[in-house]
């Protein structure tokens, strides 16, 4: 009896990823990127790492991006203006007009609302991982000097408008802002069940009806 041939086992094909607009493409990289940043700090971020989290192959991000670097760049890009578009909303370059108490606690509920809405831009902001970049630092000072400067804008703005003491130190008072805010948007991201935008909402109006002594500035 002749012997029948061996089979050969079936090649498993190689997965390959859909096409996709290359616009389209390049966020999706920019997505994984981020993704990686937050499951694992800088030191966890490769073109491996990246091709793994999007489903595509190495080339597929070098066709987009000629180095790590370069997608990292456009990574921080993207994220800051991300966050530059909502703290134009939150503290605008003019002081909006209106009632200053509820102005104050307004900006405080969108800011929160802001990093609860983009809580993966936030944390590359509000709780840098081990090994940040000094790039990603430097891009991050910047931006909170420039809302610092619309603060105290605002700050003295509210001053003059609310009649408040002369003695207020403006520049301490918006630091102090700025690094509360901060703070709240860190618990907002860390225990957001506790530490909810409601409840810093009901406490920065709180805080308002004690210095400004207005019945309007009350939580309902």
């Amino acid at each position: 009896m002749t012997p029948q041939p061996t089979p050969e086992p079936a090649r498993t094909r190689r997965r390959y990823a859909p096409r996709m607009a290359p616009a389209k493409r390049r966020e999706q990289l920019i997505d994984a990127a981020l993704s990686v940043i937050v499951a694992q700090g800088y030191e966890g971020v490769s073109i491996e790492a990246i091709a793994r989290v999007a489903g595509v192959t190495r080339p597929v991000v070098y066709d987009h991006f000629p180095n790590l670097g370069r997608l990292l760049q456009a990574l921080i890009e993207r994220e800051e203006a991300y966050a530059q578009a909502q703290l134009a909303e939150v503290v605008p370059s003019t002081p909006p007009e209106g009632d200053p108490p509820e102005q104050f606690a307004a900006g405080v509920r969108r800011f929160l609302d802001a990093v609860a809405s983009r809580p993966d831009t936030w944390r590359i902001i509000l709780l840098p991982p081990e090994g940040t970049p000094a790039i990603v630092r430097e891009h991050v000072e910047t931006n909170r000097a420039q809302v610092l400067e619309r603060l105290t804008r605002f700050v003295a703005w509210a001053a003059e408008r609310a009649a408040l003491r002369p003695d207020l130190d403006i520049e301490i008072c918006a630091r102090a802002i700025l690094r509360l805010s901060e703070e709240a948007g860190r618990m907002v991201l860390t225990d957001p069940e506790r530490f909810s935008p409601d409840r810093y909402e009901r406490f920065a109006r709180t805080v308002i009806a004690l210095i400004w002594g207005t019945a309007d500035s009350q939580a309902p």
